[in-house]
């Protein structure tokens, strides 16, 4: 079995790592992969999208379908002010 970062980090072209489509179908270790990353304060949606090539609204789509209710609208209430998940404004923060 592969690891989770190795499916992640694989150098395949972008449409070939992950499906973009308006509601994303993932395979279940990739779908795990993403929700820890989402959950994850560290890593940005900018990162994600390199990653997997799904954007910030696939995320939360993706996250809305995958979770219980009352999980995603505490990942959602998190998410929401969190400087962290948006690489530009983290780093203007930094300056």
């Amino acid at each position: 079995m592969l690891g989770i970062r190795t499916l992640l980090l694989r150098r395949l072209p972008p449409q070939t790592r992950f499906p973009i489509m308006k509601s994303p179908k993932l395979p279940p270790q990739a779908s795990d992969a993403l929700i820890r990353m989402a959950w994850h304060d560290r890593t940005s949606f900018d990162h994600i999208r390199e990653i997997t090539g799904l954007s910030e609204a696939q995320v939360i789509d993706h996250m809305r379908r995958s979770l219980k209710p009352a999980s995603f609208r505490l990942w959602r209430k998190r998410v929401t002010g969190r400087i962290t998940k948006h690489r530009k404004r983290f780093k203007n923060r930094n300056l």
